[in-house]
């Protein structure tokens, strides 16, 4: 890693800390190394048409503004450094804001600046039934996390995704076959449609932990295991960084609901009120889902400590018929002369008898009082 005098650092760096020292806008792409290059795609339409290409680099934009035409610039992969630097100089965002971008460790925040609203949230992909990847324990999990960026301008959206993902192809394919709303409005309302996108990826992410809670619960009901606990452990930790990530967002539509930016229009307002109601409702459900394994916990404990208790009384009973038996057998185990039992010529047979009747005495005693 090696400092350039542009104050950029060639190679990705994945813990913050490796940053210290460096001057403050530095432009480093601080995260995981997806190891895929960056992708610049352009959509610019209007009421009147669209047009969508992909791009070499951003001087390749050319002027595609009309007085009624909104342009969207997604980057997906943060890879080229020089892109995102490239996006700075062209639209004058600042470099502290280019920083934020490259730095997939931020939470989730609205900021305004003089001629753009900076938002940054955390986008999900969750995984297909029967397409999660099992670990070496043979526990499957495949929920994969990538920081959105998004620049909303008068007239241009920037979005900047940490992987080349797909998560925005719905929007690119109503863009490009429907003449509504979307096609209508501005650049505030496709930032709309960006949130809305990546709030229902929240919906599925309730659905698969639903699925994965009930799992669990019929499994504990059945046949509890140690992998059974693990798979608890794994669902809590889950829930909590899903917490983490979604809680910061009735912030950051707070910042779009009160904002006071001409960047943000009255008619979009509704919009967005609508997907911090869908917030709050995941929100709610996350909380639940919470509880839920906090009770699956409890009810682990609770089947573990029953099939304890249920061994032990077996353990118990078995110890209960045997005490008499070796009683007996210890009493004429022992070598004293003036026995006179030991004499007799039925006391073989009659100890037998005592030691099938005492078991089976106690046996019959232990069913009547359902101890058994």
């Amino acid at each position: 890693m090696t400092e350039t005098s542009k104050g950029k650092v060639a190679g990705p760096v994945r813990h913050v800390s490796r940053k210290g020292g460096l001057p403050p806008g530095s432009l480093i792409h601080i995260g995981e190394d997806h190891r895929t290059e960056s992708r610049i795609s352009l959509v610019s339409y209007g009421p009147k048409g669209i047009e969508s290409r992909m791009l070499e680099s951003i001087a390749d934009l050319g002027d595609t503004q009309g007085a009624d035409t909104v342009t969207w610039i997604n980057i997906a992969g943060l890879a080229d450094i020089e892109a995102v630097e490239a996006v700075g100089a062209q639209f004058g965002i600042h470099r502290l804001v280019l920083e934020d971008i490259l730095n997939t460790h931020q939470r989730p925040k609205c900021e305004h600046h003089e001629n753009f609203i900076y938002l940054v949230l955390k986008g999900l992909v969750v995984p297909k039934p029967g397409t999660e990847v099992a670990d070496h324990q043979g526990l499957k999990s495949g929920i994969q996390y990538q920081q959105i960026s998004i620049l909303l301008l008068d007239k241009f959206v920037i979005t900047f995704e940490e992987t080349s993902g797909q998560t925005f192809d719905p929007i690119k394919q109503r863009l490009q076959t429907s003449r509504g709303r979307l096609r209508a409005m501005g650049s505030d309302y496709l930032a709309y449609e960006l949130l809305d996108t990546i709030v229902d990826q929240y919906f599925e992410y309730e659905e698969y932990m639903a699925e994965q809670i009930e799992a669990v619960e019929e499994e504990l009901l059945l046949n509890p295991t140690r992998e059974t606990l693990i798979r608890i452990q794994r669902l809590k930790r889950e829930l909590i960084k899903i917490r983490r990530v979604v809680s910061p967002l009735r912030e950051l539509l707070n910042g779009l609901l009160r904002s006071d930016s001409n960047l943000i229009h009255s008619g979009t307002q509704i919009y967005l009120r609508d997907v911090f109601d869908h917030c709050l409702r995941i929100t709610e459900t996350l909380d639940s889902y919470r509880d839920m394994t906090t009770g699956l916990l409890d009810i682990y404990i609770s089947s573990i400590s029953n099939r304890m208790n249920e061994i032990m009384k077996v353990l118990t009973v078995f110890a209960s018929i045997f005490i008499p038996l070796t009683f007996i057998t210890g009493i004429y185990g022992m070598n004293f002369d003036n026995m006179p039992e030991l004499h007799w010529p039925w006391a073989y047979p009659t100890l037998w008898i005592l030691f099938v009747s005492i078991p089976g005495g106690l046996l019959i005693y232990f069913k009547r009082k359902q101890w058994l």
